[in-house]
């Protein structure tokens, strides 16, 4: 049989480390929490810190970047919506006036014998009262006579049918409309056929 061996006095003798894992403490009876890993907590090291610091900023970067990106995008994308919404309006009230210009065309023979039966005065009664209307409602559309006598001759609006001179103008001028010209908006319908009166000096006036 063996005798236990007995440890010399000056020899180190091992530590012993009892780790209590108990859920319940045996002296309170409560229930303990549990313990946070021994890494938890730590404090990191300094070239992690730094690392980490790094990582960030890159990140920041990155984010902003593509922000910047979207909101460029984004930019484009709402000027390009609002030329497209102009165009469209433009194209829309383009296709409206020629339609009016169009009916209005259609109807310019009426209004001519409604002017010529004013200038001759037969525009009365009922007649009249349609031939009123009709004109306001025209004009009401964008219809708008023009020429009238003693106007400067514009050859863009106004076409000559007839021809003479005179010294009492200064330059070619309206003298006669032969048939009232109309414009829509911008857009002329038809020129106004004129009488144009050119200048011409005065015959020098003879001695006694």
């Amino acid at each position: 049989m063996t005798e236990p061996r007995h440890a010399a006095p000056d020899e180190e003798q091992p530590q012993v480390v009892v780790n209590d894992r108990r859920r319940i403490d045996p002296e309170t009876g409560e229930v303990r929490a549990p313990a946070a890993p021994a890494e938890e907590g730590a404090a990191p090291a300094e070239d992690e810190n730094v690392v980490t610091a790094e990582f960030v900023d890159d990140a920041a970067v990155e984010l902003k970047a593509q922000l910047d990106e979207r909101t460029a995008d984004l930019q484009r994308l709402t000027a390009e919506y609002a030329n497209y919404r102009k165009r469209v309006e433009r194209d829309r009230e383009a296709v409206i006036n020629n339609a009016k210009a169009s009916v209005a065309a259609e109807l310019l023979s009426v209004l001519d014998d409604v002017e010529r039966a004013a200038a001759h005065g037969d525009l009365t009664g009922a007649f009249k009262a349609v031939a009123d209307k009709l004109v306001s409602t025209l004009q009401k559309t964008g219809l708008e006579p023009f020429a009238h006598e003693g106007e400067a001759f514009d050859p863009s609006v106004h076409e000559a049918v007839q021809h003479s001179t005179s010294p009492d103008v200064e330059g070619p001028t309206v003298t006669a409309v032969l048939r009232r010209g109309y414009r829509f908006g911008e857009k002329l319908v038809r020129p106004a056929l004129v009488a144009v009166t050119d200048h011409e000096p005065a015959a020098p006036a003879e001695d006694s």
